[in-house]
């Protein structure tokens, strides 16, 4: 049995199908079977107050009599016996994780008709005084805070004994609303679901708890909805009220997800309570007086903080199920093994070293799940249980005990690693035998331990482009950094080397390193971690987000993301395989559904409902998740595979329309879907769809009144695998030649242009386009444009381009008048879809004509004219007078810069490092006045100038201390003299103006 290692399966909801409708293959509403147990019978509603007269008023306040009047009567779903519900003898199944609970599969459904299965005839003529009558009493209830969605009608959540809060967000607040308008039927509630995210909501629901006391089931639960990060809910439940121990018929409680640091005493006088799911709270110990739950069958304590157990745990004589797992326990009481009519123990992710010997008693036990401790040997007792199985793995069995670590010698002393960071233009270094930690520019980190190699080595990294034809990315993936290629391939380390690729954080999904070994590339183990502090991608701030691996040998290296892939080995045994990213989709294989064991992958691909609605044009319309399910051997299994999916968004099983519910099978290699919905076996329960199939592939379960769904669902997923993007072409204001060019997704446009808009200018961005990941484009310079460039992704003036999601998709050029052109140019640049083709066609290059298939957008651009000197004709070349320093500290006038700027000469690219100017500017100011070194050096000692007015004082100290490293002594010297006299002459005039205001104020006196 496979689990998620860091929170549980999702109930199955099927129970043995008394839950849910069982669709045979004609599907038509008459096929319909409502099952219901041999042991049912009628439950008795004598003197029990007719609610029918609120209800019908409270549905003409909704005005929901116009629509059930057009609707012919039908029931919503299967009848379960109050029998079983008083005897406790259903099994109760494992909480949901992330997902609303869910009660056994006894407690599944009512055994009354719902609202909405009222017909027409209840609304005769001679009930309207009646309901006039109601109607006043019942208008504080239509004024809900907050209000239902309009996706969810209050006959759906609200039945004659069911009530289900959890349905939208803080609508445990409608619950003291209802008590308030229509108690009598909100006593006979036997069903209750509430959210636990909203605190005010939830202390008013309190309130009104106690005084349901014909409640059966009750789930307060948190992780119902998630926030705008995608993170989910907690919720805030911290105590239960005193006078809930009256709720003396409850049976099934949930209180998952929440905030609870010790057991409710009222909960110890619950008589019959039988399921107690306390899963992802923060319990640090039980009651000593625990046993006085004598009827509990179903204990599921998981992901808490438990220690240790009391004893009197051991007088639970009917418990059948206990889930310990994912706790702090270091051992077991001994009087565990009094639970005789144990069948399942759950004690993985513990701290356990050893089992007591006692628990050879447990001789109804079935199932012992002890993975992820630390147990060493299996008591001999367990040998008695024949029946037993066992899943003992991750536990050092039969090894001996880890010695304690020897302690330092005096000699000893702490090496630390000495530590490396590299500049733009620094592609190689040299790593020793002592270690080393190399950062590298934007982010990246290369840990290499002592000891990895014997001698010193020099080793070269560099960011390569991340080119098509060999970056493969599969269905789904999003690349999340350029390929890190780390020379050379063929060396091999004797310790690991950690390599750490930078990455932006991505929601709901999951990042992995890929490595490329020269003929595919393969997903390597990787931990997720923080940048060191003293090591930020963007001077203060925060250190990148780092996927790091563990490799012997050099590479190429990237981070993708992509959904949640979990995974499990099927034997001829049977396993299960609960998604980790939602819970509630399980994948139960039975015994013999497969002769060879096989791996079998799992990924689930959330939908926004907004979207599918949008694009497929019916607001009604919802999905649920996407699976994609592969195996190697991909052979068909030989028993079909059960398949539990979430029901599609605002859908449950006494609401939805069966004829509505389309099961789709998807081909990746083809890109087709196929209803499938009348070739398989389909049935649904209160939260859940149920399938079975024995071939893998992609599958996905869909809400809609559309008829046409397989060539709907078709269009839907190409476009929702598409970005909407923007295309931006922008000069540099100081140099109009220099084009800047970008694809972006469009809600990082505005941000982007803002960020630039000192610099650059041009027309604004362009519409909106359809871009795929990984999909190739190129942008074409036409109306007397070119390129004056020779670069490998520039083919005859149009320049190729890859478009990934994360990554920047930018690329600057210099362009010039194409051949024969004179003047201001006024051209454009124009984007196409796909691979720059041999030649355009003729009407393409010189004015586009309408809208072709490969044509995405258009942006003008100017080129102004050149003067004599071959200097563009700006229509701003005037800057105001440039004087840099200050009095105090050293002041330079325009005239000592200009002066300064005629003795630099060819030293000036050195001077202009020593500066702290970047290459690219450097290249820039070179290409600008590639044939005036005057102009050359005047630009970039002006520009370096401009940029230290908000850089503080000290400037001239600064240009001195450039000079000096530069070995330009003599400039150092000249201008050390001129800050002197401009000092000498500051000081003197203070001196002068003092003895002035002196002088005066002594003449006034006298």
């Amino acid at each position: 049995m496979e689990r998620n290692s860091e929170e549980g399966g999702a109930p199955d909801e099927d129970g043995d199908h008394e839950a849910g409708w069982i669709m045979k293959p004609g599907r038509s509403e008459t096929k319909e079977e409502e099952v219901t147990p041999a042991c049912s019978r009628t439950a008795s509603n004598e003197g029990a107050p007719d609610p029918s007269t609120d209800i019908l008023a409270l549905r003409i306040r909704r005005g929901l009599v116009c629509q059930d009047q057009e609707k012919p009567e039908r029931k919503t779903g299967p009848t379960v016996s109050d029998s079983v519900l008083s005897d406790g003898q259903a099994e109760a199944v494992e909480p949901e994780r992330d997902a609303p609970s869910v009660s056994p599969s006894s407690l599944m459904d009512t055994c009354d008709p719902s609202i909405s299965s009222l017909s027409s005839s209840c609304f005769s003529t001679h009930h309207q005084p009646m309901l006039s009558s109601s109607s006043s009493s019942s208008s504080s209830v239509l004024s809900l805070t907050p209000p239902l969605p309009p996706s969810v009608d209050l006959p759906a959540v609200l039945t004659d004994t069911r009530l289900t809060l959890d349905v939208y967000q803080g609508g445990a607040a409608a619950l003291p609303l209802l008590w308030g308008s229509i108690p009598d039927q909100l006593k006979g509630l036997q069903y209750l679901r509430l959210g636990s995210e909203d605190k005010p909501g939830l202390d008013g629901a309190m309130d009104v708890l106690p005084h349901l006391v014909e409640l059966r089931s009750l789930a307060i639960r948190g992780h119902c909805f998630y926030d705008s990060q995608g993170d989910p809910l907690p919720g805030l439940l911290t105590t239960l009220p005193t006078p809930m121990a009256s709720l003396s018929h409850l049976v099934h409680l949930d209180l998952s997800f929440n905030q609870l640091a010790c057991l409710p005493s009222c909960l110890l006088s619950l008589p019959v309570l039988s399921s107690l799911l306390l899963c992802h709270n923060h319990l640090s110990a039980l009651p000593p007086d625990i046993g006085l739950l004598s009827s509990l069958t179903y204990l599921s304590l998981l992901g808490n903080e438990l220690v240790s157990l009391p004893p009197s745990l051991g007088q639970l004589k009917a418990l059948q199920t206990l889930d310990i797992s994912h706790n702090l326990l270091q051992q077991l009481p001994d009087e565990i093994g009094c639970l005789e009519e144990l069948v399942k123990l759950d004690l993985s992710h513990n701290k356990l070293k050893q089992l007591p010997e006692s628990m050879g008693s447990l001789l109804s036990l079935r199932e012992l799940v002890i993975y992820s401790n630390d147990l060493r040997l299996i008591p001999h007792s367990l040998n008695k249980l024949s029946l037993l199985k066992i899943d003992v793995r991750d536990n050092p069995l039969g090894q001996p005990p880890t010695p304690p670590p020897l302690p330092p010698t005096p000699d000893q002393t702490e090496t630390k690693i000495p530590e490396l960071h590299l500049g733009f233009n620094q592609h190689s270094f040299c790593v020793s035998s002592a270690g080393c930690h190399v950062f590298l520019p934007g982010g990246a980190e290369l840990l290499f331990p002592p000891g990895c190699l014997v001698s010193t080595t020099r080793l070269e990294w560099a960011e390569r482009r991340p080119e098509r034809k060999w970056v493969w990315l599969e269905e789904h993936d999003i690349l999340l950094s350029r390929p890190l290629e780390l020379r050379p391939h063929g060396i091999t380390f004797l310790k690991p080397v950690e390599v750490c690729v930078p990455y932006h954080r991505t929601r709901r999904r999951e990042v992995v390193v890929q490595r490329f070994d020269g003929q595919s590339w393969s997903t390597l183990p990787t931990v997720l971690r923080r940048g060191s502090e003293s090591h930020s991608s963007h001077p203060g701030g925060r250190p990148a987000r780092l996927a790091c691996c563990a490799v012997r040998q050099f590479s190429w290296f990237m981070a993708v993301s992509r959904p949640v892939k979990d995974s499990c080995s099927v034997t001829p045994a049977g396993a299960l395989l609960v998604s980790s990213s939602d819970p509630g989709i399980k994948l139960h294989f039975p015994p013999d559904s497969t002769l060879q064991t096989r791996t079998i992958t799992l990924q689930v691909l959330q939908v926004s409902v907004s979207e599918v609605q949008t694009l497929c044009g019916d607001p009604q319309a919802s999905v649920s998740p996407l699976l994609c399910l592969s195996q190697t051997p991909s052979t068909d299994f030989l028993q079909p595979i059960k398949v539990q999916v979430p029901l599609p968004s605002g859908v449950t099983g006494h609401t939805v329309e069966m004829s509505r519910l389309h099961l789709l099978h998807g081909d990746p290699t083809a890109q087709t879907w196929t209803d499938i919905t009348s070739q398989v076996s389909l049935y649904v329960t209160h939260l859940y769809a149920i399938f079975y199939i024995t071939h893998f592939s992609w599958y996905w379960l869909w809400y809609t009144t559309q008829r046409c769904v397989s060539g709907v669902v078709r269009k839907v997923y190409q476009k929702l695998k598409q970005f909407k993007v923007q295309f931006l072409v922008l000069q540099r204001k100081t140099d109009p030649s220099q084009v800047m060019l970008q694809c972006l997704p469009s809600n990082k446009v505005d941000n982007r242009v803002q960020s630039l808009s000192e610099q650059y200018d041009g027309p604004q961005p362009s519409d909106l386009c359809d871009l795929l990941e990984g999909e190739q484009f190129f942008a074409g310079f036409e109306r007397g444009l070119d390129i004056s460039t020779e670069r490998p992704d520039c083919v005859g003036g149009r320049l190729c381009f890859v478009f990934y999601s994360s990554l920047k998709n930018l690329k600057e050029v210099y362009i010039c008048p194409a051949q024969g052109q004179k003047g201001p140019v006024r051209g454009q640049v124009s984007f196409y879809r796909g691979e720059i083709p041999n030649n355009l066609p003729e009407e393409v290059a010189r004015k586009r004509k309408g809208h072709d298939s490969q044509w995405l957008a258009t942006l003008p651009l100017r080129l102004p004219a050149l003067n004599s000197e071959n200097n563009f004709v700006m229509e701003d070349l005037q800057h105001p007078p440039l004087n840099l320093g200050d009095p105090e500290s050293g002041y330079l006038t325009e005239a000592n810069l200009l002066s300064i700027s005629l003795q630099i000469g060819q030293d000036w690219r050195v001077i202009g490092i020593n500066l702290g100017l970047s290459y690219q500017e450097l290249d820039r100011i070179q290409y600008k006045y590639r044939d005036n070194l005057g102009a050359l050096v005047l630009d970039m000692l002006f520009h370096w100038a401009r940029g230290q007015r908000n850089a503080g004082p000290g400037a001239a100290s600064r240009l001195v201390a450039a000079m000096i490293e530069s070995g330009r002594r003599d400039l150092a010297d000249e201008i050390e003299d001129i800050v002197s006299i401009g000092r000498r002459k500051y000081s003197e005039s203070l001196r002068r103006v003092g003895l002035e205001a002196e002088s005066s104020s002594l003449g006034e006196t006298q």
